[in-house]
């Protein structure tokens, strides 16, 4: 047994290992370098992280918003590696520009971004930036945007989606608003807090001055309060402010008037149902009062015991008022609610 099983294990012993095939050497210095490569990759691309995210925060230490040209804007923004998330204000602040609503749009981007900058929550996860049209018109060809102001938000990864560009026509440009918006997108909460404005509180003084002054002279002759006329145009007031769309102004703030940055053209009318300009509830609160003018004077025509030649003329100049003033209403209105079948005069 002994002498049979010596040359097999010769046999055994003279075989190649079954662990090591032939070529196995090469494969296995293949799959190295190709694992050096990758994780010298991986840490390329920590290094450029690193660096943008320090060179953002070195930006945001001098100012709360730092503002990009073409190359700043594809290297910090377009480029990848990112894992922050940007906010962009796209915007015309040169004069030669006449973009008002520009520069009041800015005023809030800047409170917004003041109050990330300076709260407890301040981190490297998000950053506001400013695009102008003179410096980085191919930004904006890039984006094929054709108005200004607009707000953008560009996530930390993918392409920024239909709901990171901010309604700035419906909901308007306040910072309340703004940090409502990051906040859905982004799930940082900012608090806004504005620098004290004591100009309400000087006007509201003022005008409890002028009352009480007003009293005072008149304090032997108060009949005039009880003057129905005078109580019945402060209603008229208050009810033409609130009827033109003034409370909504407030809490929104949307912009005065829109100009097209390309055409220059200015539209005063919102063509949505669902916002409106500031110079719009003016022209809205006009056309009412104009109205109610005229249906005073229709009232007086039919009341008054006067000439009747005086009578027809004021009732004729009454009922051109309604008409004419309540067409142009209703044609504002039917520019606004697309589809909507009445009208009276036709001012399109």
């Amino acid at each position: 047994m002994g002498a049979r099983g010596a040359p097999s294990r010769r046999r055994q012993a003279g075989r190649r290992p079954r662990y090591l095939p032939t070529g196995s050497f090469p494969f296995l210095l293949l799959l190295l370098l190709l694992c050096i490569q990758l994780g010298g990759g991986q840490k390329k691309k920590e290094n450029l992280l690193a660096e943008k995210v320090e060179q953002l925060m070195e930006w945001s230490s001098r100012r709360s918003i730092f503002r990009m040209n073409g190359d700043k804007f594809r290297k910090f923004i377009k480029t990848p590696p990112r894992n922050y998330s940007m906010i962009v204000m796209f915007t015309a602040l040169q004069p030669q520009r006449q973009c008002s609503v520009c520069r009041q749009a800015n005023e809030e981007y800047q409170i917004l971004a003041n109050s990330w900058r300076y709260s407890s929550a301040f981190c490297n996860k998000l950053f506001f930036s400013m695009v102008d049209y003179d410096e980085g018109t191919d930004v904006f060809q890039q984006l094929n945007m054709n108005s200004a102001p607009t707000f953008m938000h560009f996530p930390p990864k993918g392409r920024p989606k239909r709901a990171d560009t901010f309604d700035l026509q419906r909901i308007g440009f306040a910072a309340e608003q703004l940090a409502k918006w990051i906040a859905d997108r982004t799930d940082v909460h900012i608090r806004v807090f504005r620098p004290p404005n004591y100009s309400g509180t000087i006007a509201l003084a003022l005008l409890v001055s002028l009352v009480g002054g007003l009293l005072y002279l008149r304090r032997n002759n108060l009949e005039f309060i009880y003057n129905k006329t005078g109580w019945a145009m402060v209603s008229l007031c208050i009810v033409f402010a609130m009827t033109s769309g003034q409370m909504w102004n407030h809490i929104r703030g949307p912009p005065y008037a829109h100009k097209n940055p390309h055409n220059g053209q200015v539209s005063y009318i919102h063509g949505s149902s669902q916002a409106q300009f500031v110079a719009e509830s003016h022209i809205i609160l006009l056309l009412n009062a104009a109205i109610t003018m005229g249906m005073v004077l229709l009232n007086e025509a039919a009341t008054s015991k006067g000439d009747v030649g005086k009578r027809r003329i004021i009732c004729l100049v009454g009922l051109g008022l309604v008409v004419f003033f309540f067409s142009f209403l209703l044609s504002i209105f039917r520019s606004k609610y697309h589809g909507y079948p009445y009208s009276d005069l036709d001012f399109e």
